[in-house]
């Protein structure tokens, strides 16, 4: 029994006429037999929750850069945060789950270390030819699987591609994600700040919590409710006038008092140092980069780019200890 097969018929008669369904993807680059049980989309999830750069995320900074704490959000538990709501938003819309939990968990592979701090010095130092939702495809595309990739669906790469602000995903689950990806950060980035002492609860705007409400988990549930009133049935993924303004009020807000230039971002001038060091420093000295990332200059990458690769995979903590294995002598015992 072909067990894919009834779940894509499931998806045919249960799901919205709107949403994705997977027997209906655009497809790979490059052809593969169906699995007998997993649709599509659920193979690229699984893909891309077993990646060596899932994992990484783990150790990749979202805000705060080394905070001292256990308790503040990681580029991982972000990336599991969006998830959770995303997914909540396309099952109450019947829309198609596999595909936003996809989309939502492959969002932020390429993130750098140290946050968009490290994303901003790449950009930088490579004249303004990275940023981590191009890097994200990147690592499904070329980079994970000992340099195969993934193989993803178009969908997937599509909401992965097109996840910012400034993005048009294809799908409608593309778009689920984009918006669950500024819920999910503008709610714990006021917990974070506010467990950091660079925001106080009463220093947020009273607009916008008169609306949203006083508490993180009010919020996201006053976001989530919207956004399915005024989405439910329709080929768009909408808020509400009142409710798209006292968020992105509170958007505002935070990049104006937490984002940019708050005792958050305190760390961000070393950690700018350390990655343009050893930017630098590899591209001198591309021979001192692992044999993997040197065979690509074969396949036509240039130096540029593999080492841009190499810098963008570091965790944080494998970043400071590379910085002071190469600049520090050793028996200062630094790191």
């Amino acid at each position: 029994m072909c067990y894919r097969k009834e779940q894509e018929r499931f998806e045919i008669s249960s799901l919205n006429t709107y949403a994705a369904k997977s027997v209906y993807s655009k497809g790979r680059t490059r052809f593969e037999e169906e699995c007998a049980i997993r649709t599509a989309f659920q193979r690229d999830r699984d893909r891309i929750l077993h990646s060596k750069a899932f994992r990484r995320l783990a150790h990749k900074t979202q805000v705060f850069i080394s905070p001292e704490g256990d308790h503040y959000r990681t580029r991982l538990t972000h990336t599991l945060e969006v998830s959770q709501i995303a997914r909540t938003i396309a099952r109450t819309l019947r829309l198609n789950e596999d595909l936003t939990e996809a989309i939502a968990l492959g969002h932020d592979l390429g993130h750098t270390p140290f946050g968009h701090t490290g994303e901003h010095i790449l950009h930088e130092l490579t004249g303004n030819d990275f940023s981590h939702n191009q890097h994200s495809l990147r690592v499904v595309e070329a980079l994970e699987n000992k340099g195969k990739g993934l193989n993803l669906t178009y969908e997937v790469k599509d909401g992965i591609l097109n996840h910012p602000t400034r993005g048009k995903p294809c799908t409608l689950e593309g778009r689920i994600v984009q918006i669950s990806d500024k819920i999910a950060y503008i709610n714990h980035d006021i917990d974070d700040a506010i467990r950091g002492r660079v925001l106080s609860p009463s220093d947020l705007p009273k607009e916008s919590t008169f609306i949203l409400g006083e508490s993180s988990s009010d919020r996201i549930h006053r976001l989530i409710t919207d956004i399915i009133k005024e989405s439910y049935g329709k080929n768009e993924i909408n808020m509400s006038e009142e409710v798209s303004h006292a968020f992105y009020k509170m958007r505002a807000f935070l990049f104006e008092k937490v984002y940019v230039g708050s005792l958050a971002k305190e760390q961000e001038d070393k950690a700018k140092q350390v990655i343009k060091q050893l930017y630098d420093y590899y591209i001198d000295k591309v021979n001192k980069l692992p044999k993997e990332y040197i065979d690509r200059l074969d396949l036509g990458d240039s130096e540029k780019q593999i080492v841009c690769d190499y810098i963008a995979g570091m965790t944080d903590r494998y970043a400071i200890h590379t910085y002071c294995d190469l600049f520090f002598p050793a028996s200062w015992n630094i790191y």
